[in-house]
């Protein structure tokens, strides 16, 4: 019998001695469980203890958790009789869960940026089938009604592309063999009345806003227009091929990424 006492005195020795746990019944046994084991922590796991509890508790209410009584109970079930190391645990588990997910969210990103890097440089082989033989800038004279005279892009083109085009879009360059930088550099395109077929040509006379970019060019009498085709549209007004590759935005997104969790 005297053993027996021995051994439960000891035993409740040891719990009494054993790290704080945090009292999650209620709300307020919560807070003030949770200052009893902060007590007994340095500075530095102090504020660990304090964002590893932050950490938890917002990811109760990620979990669709929307009201505060719902946030509180789930506070309670994870949370009773842990201790700080506890919470630690935990929260370093939530912390492994969320990079992993994040991982998995950039590789998927990486992948379909790529795609579209790669699905541009292999539109560029049919959109070289669309040819631009003849482009030409023109000027028509100011009317009384507007000091500005309206420019007029005047184009050629071939459809040696499989398919109907309804739309196409291009990339005007106005420059100077001798000269490393354009003069100008806009794009623009065309919706296709009655679309051109495969096989067929066409010229074209558009009229860009002459109140814009177009009615302020400023080049030389020597300078060369040319017209590269970067998009087309089929009959359905989606997009048959595009070139367009990655915006900057996109390629420093990508450079970011792969950077970060390595290339795919």
């Amino acid at each position: 019998m005297k053993r027996m006492l021995l051994i439960g005195l000891f035993a409740a020795l040891l719990t009494g001695c054993g790290d704080p746990k945090l009292d999650a019944t209620t709300e307020a046994s919560l807070q003030e469980s949770s200052k009893k084991v902060a007590e007994k922590l340095s500075p530095d796991e102090k504020k660990q203890f304090s964002a590893d509890l932050m950490l938890i508790a917002l990811s109760n209410l990620s979990l669709g958790n929307t009201s505060l009584v719902g946030v509180q109970q789930s506070n309670s079930l994870s949370l009773d009789g842990k201790t700080a190391a506890d919470v630690n645990t935990m929260a370093a588990t939530i912390r492994a869960a969320t990079e992993q997910k994040k991982k998995q969210q950039a590789l998927l990103e990486i992948k379909e940026l790529k795609s579209k890097a790669a699905s541009a440089e292999i539109a560029k082989n049919e959109l070289a089938k669309f040819a631009v033989s003849k482009s030409r800038l023109l000027e028509q004279q100011a009317d009384k009604y507007s000091k500005i005279a309206q420019p007029v892009i005047e184009l050629t083109v071939q459809n040696g592309t499989s398919h109907p085009v309804s739309r196409a879009y291009f990339k005007g360059t106005i420059a100077s063999p001798e000269r490393a930088v354009p003069w100008f550099v806009d794009a623009f395109n065309y919706e296709i009345s009655g679309g051109l077929e495969s096989g067929e040509s066409a010229t074209w006379q558009l009229l860009p806003n002459k109140f814009g970019k177009w009615g302020k060019i400023e080049a030389p009498a020597g300078a060369i227009f040319t017209v590269e085709v970067y998009r087309l549209d089929g009959p359905d007004g989606k997009a048959l091929f595009d070139a367009g590759g990655l915006s900057e935005s996109e390629q420093a997104r990508l450079d970011a990424l792969q950077n970060q969790y390595g290339p795919t």
